[in-house]
């Protein structure tokens, strides 16, 4: 220590009313002694919880007893929060008790945060019954606290509590009590809080417009989120991600992706919860192109590693059709969670590379850092489903029913080997499965064994479980399709007419069919019998074309697709009208020689459009990648990774 540092030292701790003789005499030439003078205890403890000896720091909390004020007690609450010392905040907050202390409401409210920030939630809140004043601060940090691990009850319970209170709330109260507003009681309770904060003119607060709109988009009411987000007077990234996840989520990727496009050229600034967002819309679109485009936009941007966007990542490149891309980035990400294993394992399930997701799925339990959880599992027995591997598939699933990934077996993990059995053709195996299962069989479960007795036209077990559908969900026209149809491959021509007179008594209607395709970052929708496009007379004329040149070719119209009692004629010009073929017939007239058409479907494809598909490929010398509610079909040289079974 220099001469200069020590004569500051000396002059800091030495009383002032010491002579001046005394502070001579109390160092050499270049050596003091500060035995003799006291130290200023605030210093010690500033200095000691500024080093993190927090140990040290409650010992000399302890020593002086009494004589704790309440900057020593803040700078000691405030030491445990940052450190995460949940044990020593107790003991802070027990010495308050032990000596009497009366802690303003400022070192109150420090103590919710400190019991707040490790959950220990009833010790918060007995903290905040316990204070005989209360600020806005007391409250919001007690209905966050509460907000956060999702007691939405007790957050607006307390919040209620607190109108009837003197406190009155405030722009931080709001936006926080907002996230709580869900479900059915909670939205109306949120629409109520609306009213109540236009009241006092706090409706265009940014923090509070976003919670407003997160709240409208989290319950389904999309444009009343959009009127919140557009009457903001200014918007942050928070709100301009929250109105464009609340698209996403809904499914309503066009939207997301048109204002996303729109804010950008407002100036929006993006950060990773906004790409992620964005990725998952164009994972519904299936938009490759604008998926690399907004993943260079990312790189350039130079974001920090976050888990989130690089799962958002794979699960856009998987979904659409790019595997190679998603797997590089799940390899070269250097911390994963169960959910990065997820999508990568679902990803392959979907492209029915089952023997890709055994290999992966080995090598996560080799691992031995992340546990399988109830999705992983699910991933892998439909990989195997779809990959044709139903001996590994069963094993799995009996190692589930034993225990040994701590996973129990639900019934979605029921219906993927239901669905297993089914496609290996042992379909009074998996009607048997089903009657032994502990749970009651549901609509998707007979659904996907009804299919099976199609493929491998099981008539007997087809009819009880087509007939169960009709019980349970008569509104479904598929399975009066499915249904007929297996009465039509054995000619009992007048059950045909029976379940289709049942349809038409029942007035079911088929959802509308709705196809897109991504040309030039440009995309492009298209829904039955199209006639809104602006190059639909080019697309019809090509359709005739294709069709005919198709049945030279060997293409036979599968018109057990059409419900309809007319014609053949007729049912054949309703079978070129689907939406699949139409953005599949685009496709081939607006690109280049060779190049692949990457097509995704609202609804299960039919029969038809999937051999329709398979010769475009075939005959165009075409990679042909469609995209329906079920799994991705990459059909090259005529030939489908789905094995015609889907």
């Amino acid at each position: 220590m220099n001469l200069l540092r020590k004569l500051n030292c000396l002059f800091h701790y030495y009383p002032k009313s010491a002579p001046f003789s005394s502070l001579v005499s109390s160092f050499t030439t270049h050596q003091l002694t500060l035995s003799t003078f006291p130290p200023d205890p605030q210093i010690v403890l500033t200095t000691l919880c500024s080093n993190g000896q927090l140990k040290e720091a409650l010992i000399e909390m302890a020593a002086r007893g009494l004589e704790m004020k309440f900057e020593s007690y803040d700078m000691l609450l405030n030491a445990c929060i940052k450190k995460k010392a949940f044990r020593e905040g107790q003991r802070v907050h027990a010495h308050m008790i032990k000596t009497r202390y009366l802690p303003p409401v400022y070192l109150r409210n420090r103590l919710i945060i400190l019991y707040s920030k490790f959950d220990r939630l009833r010790e918060a809140r007995n903290v905040l019954d316990e204070m005989p004043e209360k600020n806005v601060v007391s409250w919001t940090a007690m209905i966050s606290a509460y907000s956060q691990r999702g007691f939405a009850t007790e957050a607006l319970d307390l919040f209620l509590e607190m109108l009837r209170s003197v406190t009155e709330p405030n722009e931080f109260t709001f936006a926080t009590v907002l996230s709580s507003c869900t479900g059915t009681f909670g939205f109306e309770l949120g629409r109520q809080i609306h009213s109540l904060i236009i009241k006092r003119t706090l409706d265009t607060h940014i923090f509070v417009g976003s919670s407003l709109l997160d709240m409208y988009a989290k319950a389904g009411r999309i444009h009343e989120a959009r009127e919140v987000f557009e009457s903001l007077p200014e918007r942050d990234v928070v709100s301009c991600t929250a109105i464009i996840s609340g698209y996403a989520q809904l499914g309503l990727d066009a939207e997301a992706l048109e204002l996303f496009r729109r804010l950008n050229l407002e100036g929006m600034s993006s950060n990773y919860v906004t790409y992620a967002s964005v990725l998952t819309a164009l994972s519904g679109l299936a938009a490759l192109d604008l998926g690399k485009q907004v993943h260079n936009h990312e790189l350039r941007c130079k974001l920090p590693f976050y888990v989130v966007l690089q799962n958002s990542l794979i699960d856009m490149y998987s979904k659409c059709g790019n595997l190679i891309y998603s797997r590089r980035i799940f390899d070269n990400m250097p911390e994963r969670t169960v959910i990065s294993w997820n999508a990568m394992l679902v990803g392959y399930s979907k492209h029915g590379m089952g023997r890709e997701v055994v290999e992966l799925y080995k090598l996560m339990r080799n691992e031995n850092k992340i546990k399988p959880d109830s999705v992983t599992l699910l991933g892998v027995l439909s990989g195997c489903s779809h990959g044709g591997m139903e001996n590994v598939g069963l094993e799995i699933f009996e190692e589930m029913v034993n225990g040994k990934d701590g996973v129990e077996p639900d019934i979605e993990h029921y219906g993927c080997v239901v669905d297993l059995l089914g496609r290996a053709g042992r379909v009074e195996e998996a009607f048997q499965f089903i009657k032994k299962m502990p749970f009651e069989p549901t609509a998707a479960l007979w659904g996907s064994l009804l299919g099976a007795c199609k493929v491998h036209s099981n008539i007997d077990i087809g009819e009880f479980v087509g007939h169960r559908l009709l019980e349970i969900e008569p509104e479904n026209a598929g399975n009066y399709v499915i249904l007929s149809n297996l009465y039509a491959s054995t000619g009992r021509w007048e059950d045909v007419r029976m379940v289709r007179d049942l349809m038409l008594k029942k007035a079911v209607k088929k959802e509308p069919g709705r196809s897109w395709i991504e040309l030039d970052q440009t995309l492009h929708s298209f829904h039955a019998s199209d006639r809104s496009h602006p190059r639909r007379e080019e697309v019809f004329a090509k359709m005739k074309e294709l069709s005919i040149k198709f049945k030279e070719a060997g293409y036979v119209p599968d018109l057990s697709c059409v419900l309809h009692d007319v014609d053949e004629e007729q049912k054949e010009k309703i079978l070129l009208g689907h939406s699949e073929k139409l953005a599949l017939t685009f496709g081939l007239i607006s690109t280049s020689d060779r190049a692949p058409l990457r097509v995704i479907k609202n609804l299960r494809i039919c029969i038809d459009c999937h051999n329709f598909a398979k010769f475009v490929s075939k005959i165009y010398m075409r990679e042909v990648y469609l995209r329906d509610k079920n799994r991705f079909h990459h059909i090259s040289m005529g030939v489908c990774s789905c094995g015609d079974y889907w």
